[in-house]
């Protein structure tokens, strides 16, 4: 029973099949230094078969700016409905997918079941959207990842939207909404916070966002307790130690490190990669932390605050759905980052899943978060509901 609640908890992630076959240079980031020029810029493209419902897709490289302000490159997938675009250009949905690894290879781009990761997907193309589902930086081009940085996921995103644009046969308009799940859902937040002062060429609609990691102290804190969790922390330490230099010998114990470097290594794509981890997870007791308070610890107490979202811009609205039953990312938090939104005057609209947990937050939101972003695309005021009542 402990394998299969691993398994669930992990499989909140992506629930992707193995990797597909991608042109053998595509992620080959040699002869792109030519190519630089504004964020967003495409950099390369390729088609990438099998979309649903008559739609085209492009995986895509385009140019975004890293943590240190230098042009980098980031991969992911553009997918385009069939028909006619209006005048005024297809509106965009930014996806912004869950945790799928902290290493180049987990790209959910590089998935062979990609479109089937991508929550809600048949109803945005139905609807005559272009979906851009960025990878983040440090997924499909040269890691590693910047696993949980918001500003690193934001900008990808953004990015993302204005590659979309430049992709003639998309005909992508300027106005956009953003939607995730879990990882991504910080990703969405990060998106709305930073749209206005890192993109003000495009026009965010709305931000919605399924089970999001927010208060990432918390978040830590109580996934400290569950197998599930312990995988997200060692890939949280793992991941800033590259990115921020910190030092995770201070908050690891030294025998644990060679089992978070293989997790690490390790994509979380389908179930066999779950059961694949399952080794050394059981080798990742609670005793693989020196402390389990290490979010106390400097340097890694004001990286979490850093990565925390904070309060959205006034007139961007937020979709919140979260389950009932989610113990990686507990209800309370979500309720908790949402009641602060709705002290501050934020428009908030709060989905509540009975008996759901993370895996299923996003699918079985999807349906309520794309009529949201209809409205919003429509120009429609958000009405939010600051804050539903909690089922739980």
């Amino acid at each position: 029973m402990r394998h299969l609640a691993l398994a669930l908890m992990l499989l909140c992630l992506v629930p992707l099949a193995g990797r597909a076959q991608a042109p053998a240079d595509f992620y080959d980031p040699q002869g792109l230094g030519a190519s630089w020029g504004r964020p967003g810029k495409l950099l390369r493209t390729a088609h990438l078969p099998g979309a649903p419902l008559g739609a085209t897709a492009h995986r895509i490289l385009y140019q975004s700016v890293g943590l240190d302000g230098r042009a980098i490159p980031v991969s992911g997938v553009v997918i385009v409905p069939p028909g006619p675009a209006p005048a005024s250009g297809r509106p965009v949905v930014a996806w912004a997918h869950p945790t799928t690894g902290v290493e180049d290879q987990c790209a959910p781009s590089r998935a062979q079941a990609f479109f089937a990761s991508v929550q809600g997907l048949d109803a945005m193309l139905q609807r005559g959207y272009v979906v851009a589902a960025t990878d983040y930086p440090g997924l499909g081009m040269p890691g590693p990842h910047p696993y949980l940085v918001g500003v690193s996921e934001g900008r990808a995103v953004l990015d993302s939207v204005r590659a979309a644009r430049t992709l003639p046969q998309a005909r992508a308009g300027n106005s956009f909404a953003v939607w995730g799940h879990s990882q991504g859902g910080q990703a969405a937040l990060f998106t709305g916070l930073l749209a206005r002062t890192y993109a003000p060429d495009l026009k965010l609609v709305g931000v919605a966002a399924a089970a999001p990691a927010t208060e990432l102290s918390a978040l830590l804190a109580d996934d400290i307790a569950t197998s599930g969790g312990r995988n997200l922390t060692a890939m949280t330490l793992w991941s800033w130690s590259q990115i921020y230099d910190a030092p995770l010998g201070d908050v690891v114990v030294p025998e644990a490190i060679p089992t978070i470097q293989r997790l690490a290594d390790d994509c979380i794509e389908s179930v066999f990669d779950v059961f694949a981890r399952l080794g050394p997870t059981r080798a990742l007791q609670r005793a693989f932390l020196k402390s389990e308070q290490f979010y106390d610890k400097q340097p890694w107490r004001g990286l979490l605050q850093r990565n925390t979202p904070g309060l959205l811009p006034r007139g961007v609205p937020l979709f919140l759905a979260q389950g009932t039953a989610d113990d990686l990312v507990r209800p309370q938090v979500t309720r908790d980052y949402a009641d602060r939104q709705c002290r501050a005057g934020r428009s908030v609209d709060m989905l509540w899943l009975p008996d759901v947990g993370h895996l299923f937050a996003a699918r079985d939101g999807a349906e309520q978060a794309i009529s949201w972003m209809a409205d919003r695309f429509a120009g429609l005021p958000a009405a939010g509901n600051c804050v539903a009542p909690a089922p739980y």
